[in-house]
């Protein structure tokens, strides 16, 4: 009877977690795999489209270090400078780099294809620990084919942080508390979405000290958690000599800020009345699709900690005042919205399940083309 109590931990590993991780890497070759064979027809390199856009700036920072002053346009306004981007991809990069081939593009893509098993082994311990096995396996399969799901396999940020944030809200789930502020750390060092982590576990933290709980531990990690987002913010403002240098730099040299959400309804109101790019019109239903499985998230009775942090990965995508093309791109972090499809699907026959993930990966494989060779903005 003593060792009941551990029985159900080999689940959580990489034994229990194969699955889930083996169809997560086939759904994303499968996916990239088809972008290549459009590629070659267009003479295109598929580690050029792997390592475009904002790989290029992680690239660039690993090359030449950050930038000492405020680049300037001809016109004396600020251009866009690599101090927004935030420090853990970059140094992850520059310390692969020296071991791998092809030079810091190629190694942002290789660190960004690892984080992306780590994150489905983390969607598939909370979907375990929540329902089932198989509810795991199918929310990390969901999460490899969402409709944007190219950007995961590129040298870009949204594979590591969500393996980061689905980790820590594991841990968080189960009370261990270094585990959850480490990892928070590390995310607040990835992108300003960890904003949304940290407030979910400052949240978690002042919970378990009100009711007396666990210690001294959760002290801790709420200590630790924000100190990675705090301290890229107090560098770029030491940097630029002033305390909002990391805002003041989105919004002057980005032209990106927040407001309640006009920009994101008054671009949804033109899709609807003039002709758009197809893009456009994706990221709008992917937004709206989300408010859907928010909802449905709520009412599916998980832990307000998957909620909350969704809610807020919403929120920060909604209210972006800038970029309409990348809000889709902004979500993929918010992988718990995908529960209540994930478990319904377990419960689902086999066919059912198969036809649903078929019919998923040709549209997400179809839209990687379209996003690499067709769609000329950052995706």
């Amino acid at each position: 009877m003593s060792g009941s109590a551990e029985a159900p931990e080999p689940r959580f590993g990489v034994r229990g977690a194969w699955p889930a991780i083996a169809s997560y890497a086939v759904l994303r070759v499968l996916g990239v795999g088809v972008v290549w064979a459009f590629a070659i027809d267009r003479r295109r390199g598929l580690p050029q489209l792997l390592g475009g856009y904002d790989a290029g700036w992680y690239a660039g920072i690993v090359r030449h270090g950050y930038d000492t002053a405020i680049p300037l346009k001809p016109d004396g306004g600020l251009a866009m400078t690599n101090l927004v981007f935030f420090p853990l991809f970059p140094g992850l990069i520059a310390a692969a780099d020296p071991v791998l081939p092809g030079g810091p593009g190629a190694a942002g893509i290789a660190i960004s294809w690892l984080a992306g098993l780590a994150a489905a082994w983390g969607l598939y311990a909370i979907g375990a620990h929540l329902r089932d096995r198989g509810t795991g396996i199918l929310l990390a399969a969901l999460w490899a084919v969402l409709p944007h799901a190219f950007i995961e396999s590129m040298g870009y940020t949204e594979t590591l942080f969500t393996a980061l944030a689905a980790w820590s809200l594991f841990a968080m789930l189960r009370r261990n508390w270094i585990t959850a502020g480490l990892l928070c750390l590390l995310a607040g060092s990835t992108r300003p979405t960890g904003s949304a982590l940290i407030a979910v576990l400052e949240l978690t933290v002042l919970t378990a000290v009100v009711r007396r709980r666990d210690g001294w531990r959760p002290w801790v990690a709420g200590a630790v958690a924000p100190l990675g987002l705090l301290g890229y913010l107090a560098w770029v403002g030491h940097r630029v000599d002033r305390a909002d240098g990391y805002l003041h730099l989105q919004n002057e040299a980005w032209k990106m800020s927040y407001d309640l959400g006009q920009y994101t309804v008054r671009s949804a109101y033109v899709l609807l009345t003039e002709a758009s790019p197809l893009a456009l019109y994706v990221v709008t239903l992917v937004v709206a699709v989300a408010f859907a499985l928010l909802i449905l998230l709520v009412t599916d009775r998980v832990p307000w900690q998957l909620t909350v942090y969704s809610a807020l990965i919403l929120a920060m995508a909604f209210f972006g005042d800038s970029y309409y093309n990348s809000k889709a791109r902004l979500l993929i972090p918010a992988f718990p919205l995908l529960l209540p499809i994930a478990a319904a699907l377990s419960k689902a026959r086999r066919p059912a399940t198969g036809v649903v993930l078929g019919l998923l990966t040709l549209v997400s494989a179809g839209y990687g083309v379209y996003l690499s060779l067709v769609w000329t903005c950052s995706p």
